[in-house]
């Protein structure tokens, strides 16, 4: 009985996988929809961080918020820019100019500068210095401005 329990596990494995690839790449408003919800997400993060730079500094809520930049930083939000999520809606009209999808070696080179100093800016956040970590979250927030400069149509 032993060997057929991992056979049976494996078997279900294979079906479950041979499932999910048959199912279809997702509506680019979906796409764009998740795009939006990420960003929504950083946005917030953000938010918390930037109250307690300015104000009363709670180490806890810095790292949380910290650590999840740099979790969302190192995800892969390049997919989320897939062919065909150029133009349209998603929560609202996407707000992505169609360069962003053209400029290859650019944008890898700012996603990649935001990879580096959202990371930074959880290793920082751990020592808890308030100093410090606003002056990391600047050098995150020039990588955001420097995207949004050139690949966001201005509300």
């Amino acid at each position: 009985m032993k060997q057929v329990k991992p056979f049976l596990i494996a078997v279900a494995l294979s079906v479950t996988a041979s499932a999910f690839a048959q199912q279809a790449a997702p509506k680019p408003e979906t796409v764009i929809k998740w795009r939006q919800s990420v960003y929504q997400v950083l946005a917030w993060n953000s938010s918390r961080i930037k109250a307690n730079v300015d104000g009363q500094f709670n180490r806890e809520e810095v790292v949380r918020a910290a650590n999840s930049t740099a979790a969302i930083a190192n995800s892969g939000l390049g997919a989320l820019y897939a062919p065909g999520t150029e133009q349209g809606k998603g929560w609202h009209d996407t707000s992505a100019k169609p360069e962003i999808f053209k400029d290859g070696k650019k944008v890898g080179d700012l996603a990649g500068n935001f990879v580096r100093e959202a990371n930074e800016l959880a290793k920082i956040a751990v020592n808890g210095d308030q100093a410090a970590v606003k002056a990391q979250f600047g050098k995150l927030g020039q990588t955001c401005k420097a995207c949004h400069d050139d690949y966001k149509v201005k509300d």
